[in-house]
């Protein structure tokens, strides 16, 4: 069921679907050329429209919201510090920092930070993996290498998905002031989850994406910064309608 779900979830993100729609047009061209081009046209023009800074934008603002920084003027203390995984591309031959993706690293640091910011706050790193390689211990190993005590840093490396990442440190967060650190397009399904378990987080998002102060010559000229924002907003949207779903076949699920 979780690679179902994966493999239907990628393949609804913005690139992989408007590519099917083009391999569509193929076939359709062998019997209705005009349809076909058609098809094509719409597909190609929609992939540049929403990969430009002056689209993408309108399209990812509402899930970069600026509120959901951590604010530690508000939290003098703090029991936890949740960062939850994201990509990783596992190479033996690298240290572990360089084999954190963009957006797990981006987690780790906002985690690490509050870390130093609040030393008697307990550090969880959480993320399954692959290739005999998690998210954890590479977050774990790079929160080290930054001046964190081994000690202090808890490991989550079965979970495969933010419900079950959820889940399983449930039992360790409950009536626990805990920060949950994570993308800000994230934060939202995230935090639904994590409440839904009975842990109460404050939102400590990273990660944000904006394009807006972008020079006006650069706004209308398609960029792949831009189509990855707009894949990750698309993804949680999709996300957050599975957790919908899930919870209308079985209340209890998620």
């Amino acid at each position: 069921m979780f690679e179902i779900k994966k493999i239907i979830g990628s393949l609804l993100m913005p690139l992989p679907l408007l590519g099917l729609l083009t391999l569509v047009m193929v076939f359709l061209a062998i019997a209705h050329k005009r349809k076909a081009l058609y098809l094509g046209f719409v597909s190609i023009l929609t992939l540049m429209l929403i990969s430009t800074p002056f689209i993408g934008q309108s399209l990812i603002a509402a899930s970069n919201n600026p509120a959901w920084q951590f604010n530690q003027a508000k939290h003098p203390k703090l029991d936890n510090i949740v960062v939850l995984g994201c990509s990783i591309m596992p190479n033996s031959r690298l240290a572990a920092n360089h084999q954190l993706g963009d957006c797990a690293l981006a987690r780790l640091l906002e985690g690490v930070k509050l870390a130093h910011h609040y030393p008697n706050a307990t550090l969880y790193v959480s993320g399954g993996g692959f290739a005999n390689t998690t998210n954890s211990q590479l977050m774990f190993e790079t929160a080290k290498a930054l001046g964190i005590k081994g000690s202090r840093i808890k490991q989550n490396p079965l979970a495969m998905d933010t419900a079950e990442e959820a889940k399983r440190l449930a039992i360790y967060l409950v009536d626990k002031k805990t920060a949950l650190v994570t993308s800000a397009s994230h934060m939202p399904r995230a935090k639904d989850l994590f409440n839904a378990q009975g842990v109460d987080v404050i939102p400590a998002a990273t990660d944000f994406q904006d394009f807006s102060q972008y020079p006006t010559y650069k706004q209308f000229i398609p960029n792949d910064d831009v189509l990855v924002a707009v894949t990750r907003v698309a993804h949680e949207k999709i996300g957050s309608a599975w957790v919908s779903v899930r919870r209308w076949i079985d209340p209890e699920a998620l």
